[in-house]
Parts: C-alpha cells; sequence; structure tokens
C-alpha cells in the first residue's frame, strides 16, 4: 500500500511540477536558454515531505514532460542534463530532511540543494548537450566553464527566494491538510513550532547582500570589464546590461525579504509540547 502511495505521490509531483515550470518556461536566461523556474518549490515540498525518492523521481520526470511539451519533441537537452540534475538534487533534500526536520536544516539543505542541482544540469547542458551533442557552442574549455557558473548562478538566485519564502508556506498546508501522510517530525515542526525569525532574515538578508555586491562588482568595478573582454562571446553588452539588472533586482529582493520577516508576525504557532 505504501509503495502504491508513492507512485501517486510521485506522479502527481511529476504533474504539478510540469505545469509550474511550463507557465515560466519561456522566460529564458540572459544566454537565452535556461528558464526562470519558481516552480523548483514544488519537488521541495514532495521531498521533505514524502521522501527523496517521490521528490527526485518526480522532478526528473516533471522537467522532463515540461522541457519535451516546450519543444514538441523528447527534449535531449533535458534528458542529459535537467533528468540528472534535478533527480540528484532533490533526492538530497528529501534525504537530508528525512534524518531530522528542523527549519535550520531546511535552510541549509535548501541551499545545498540548489547549488548541486543546478551545477550538475548546468554542466552537463553545456558541455554534454550543447558543446558535444549539438555542437552549437564552439568555445574554448574555460568559455564553457564560466558559461556553465553563470547558469548556475542565475538558476540560484532567482530560485533562492521562492524556496526559502513559498515552500515552508506549502509544507504547512500540506501537514494540515494529510496530517495522516506527513511524518510526526515534520508535522510538529511545521505545525507547532514557529519559524525562527532571526535565521530566516539571514538566510535572506546575507546572501541578498552578496548578490548586490556582485551587482555592484559586475557594474562599477574592472572585473565587469575583465568578463566583457575575455569571454566576449559569453558575456556580450546585452548579456552584461541583462546580468546587472538580475543582480540587483534579485539581490534587493533578498534583502527586503529578509528585513520584512523580523518584523512580521510569526507564521506558525509555537505550542508547548509536554
Amino acid at each position: 500500500m505504501r509503495s502504491s502511495l508513492n507512485i501517486v505521490l510521485t506522479a502527481l509531483c511529476a504533474a504539478l511540477y510540469a505545469i509550474g515550470a511550463y507557465t515560466t518556461a519561456y522566460i529564458p536566461s540572459p544566454w537565452g536558454f535556461g528558464q526562470f523556474r519558481p516552480a523548483v518549490v514544488i519537488p521541495s515540498v514532495f521531498a521533505i515531505v514524502f521522501g527523496p525518492w517521490v521528490g527526485g523521481v518526480g522532478a526528473a520526470v516533471g522537467t522532463l514532460i515540461c522541457d519535451s511539451v516546450k519543444h514538441g519533441t523528447l527534449h535531449m537537452g533535458s534528458l542529459m542534463a535537467a533528468v540528472p540534475g534535478n533527480f540528484v538534487g532533490f533526492f538530497i533534500l528529501g534525504y537530508i530532511m528525512k534524518k531530522k526536520f528542523t527549519w535550520g536544516r531546511f535552510i541549509l539543505a535548501s541551499n545545498l540543494t540548489l547549488i548541486i542541482g543546478n551545477l550538475i544540469v548546468a554542466f552537463l547542458y553545456v558541455f554534454l548537450y550543447k558543446a558535444l551533442y549539438t555542437q552549437t557552442l564552439q568555445m574554448p574549455v574555460d568559455s564553457l566553464v564560466m558559461l556553465s557558473l553563470g547558469l548556475t548562478i542565475f538558476w540560484f538566485i532567482t530560485m533562492l527566494p521562492f524556496a526559502l519564502t513559498i515552500t515552508p508556506i506549502l509544507i504547512r498546508a500540506v501537514a494540515m491538510a494529510f496530517p495522516g501522510l506527513v511524518s510526526e517530525d515534520v508535522r510538529i515542526h511545521s505545525l507547532k513550532k514557529e519559524i525562527p525569525k532571526t535565521t530566516f532574515s539571514l538566510a535572506l538578508t546575507v546572501p541578498g547582500i552578496l548578490i548586490l555586491l556582485a551587482g555592484i562588482v559586475i557594474a562599477y568595478t574592472p572585473f565587469g570589464n575583465y568578463l566583457a573582454t575575455s569571454f566576449p562571446k559569453i558575456f556580450t553588452p546585452a548579456v552584461m546590461e541583462l546580468l546587472k539588472i538580475l543582480f540587483h533586482i534579485c539581490g534587493a529582493v533578498l534583502l527586503i525579504l529578509g528585513l520584512a520577516f523580523l518584523g512580521a508576525k510569526p507564521l506558525l504557532t509555537r505550542e508547548r509540547s509536554e
């Protein structure tokens, strides 16, 4: 019975992730490929609440469905890069949170998941799919590395605000709606423990400050010129302008959310546990 339930939950995760990802599938990165995807909160919730296999497999299948529908055929780039990256990332998230659920652990695991998963997707997509399979990127290795890192950073800073702010709300909603399907550890911490304001505020403001500083460095120091002159095919003038806007906007949003979190009312109610 548990196996059948896991299959159903995995299919539901894949379907919801595919639909959510498709809604923003046509908002690309500054390089024209690699999409804006706040829908990562969906497999995050499934991985944390229902386990690593549900979240990992659901994310892998969901991203393949989304990308294939977008391109009108089985998308090999998704199969070669997005599928393994999504599976590994959300499997790790579910595995870490299955050991013990706390909000501090959730913050660390979410950051780790976004870094590892996006690194895998970016490097496999650029090196394996674009450079080798389609041979559309005829660049030196160092340029391909910079492009992969650029994609990783784009995904990380655009996903982090959604992962840290929306995922806890969805976890709480699932725990309230389906208490019998949620583990006791998740149920207690999501329903009976107050989200630590200081911890969540720091988790948002620190990356926000760092991202703003990165935008300032790119815009107002010689490092921006170095990127544009050393990797002209990757950091074109249009890409550099988009990166400046992206870093400043995302950094400001994270900083504002972090500061606002300190003054917000508790999202979850603390109850005494005897």
